[in-house]
């Protein structure tokens, strides 16, 4: 038998934009995100981006962990247990959200943002032993 969850979280972009500016833009991906989504995120970081507190990547990440944290409950991810790879319009590929610690469960995700807010939700899906297990 399958069990659904569904987790929601919204987000006000200034609340973190506000720990970037006390903190750093490195200081906000070092704590949240996975070693993948890190690895990015320093390839991509420049002064540029440090200085500008352009980081609405891992902005996004926050609220999706968020919204996973509670579609997973009572599993208890850390944030790096979470990766979260955002839509490529390129590659025609929707978001992904994996979890290390949610081995057999299916993980969908929907992300947007408007003018000063996201909001994130995450659908999670338990799938029996005997099912194919994939993160989506």
């Amino acid at each position: 038998m399958r069990t659904h969850r569904i987790g929601i979280d919204i987000l006000h972009v200034s609340r973190i934009v506000a720990f970037v500016r006390r903190r750093g833009a490195l200081n906000l991906a070092s704590r949240i995100l996975s070693p993948v989504e890190l690895d990015s995120f320093r390839a991509l970081a420049s002064p540029f981006h440090e200085q500008n507190n352009c980081c609405m990547g891992a902005i996004h990440r926050w609220a999706v962990k968020e919204a996973a944290y509670k579609a997973l409950y009572p599993l208890r991810p850390t944030w790096k247990d979470l990766t979260y790879r955002s839509f490529d319009k390129k590659a025609r590929s929707k978001p992904e959200l994996t979890c290390q610690t949610a081995v057999g469960t299916l993980l969908d995700v929907s992300v947007s943002h408007d003018g000063e807010y996201i909001v994130a939700s995450v659908l999670a899906e338990s799938v029996s032993s005997g099912e194919r297990c994939h993160s989506s």
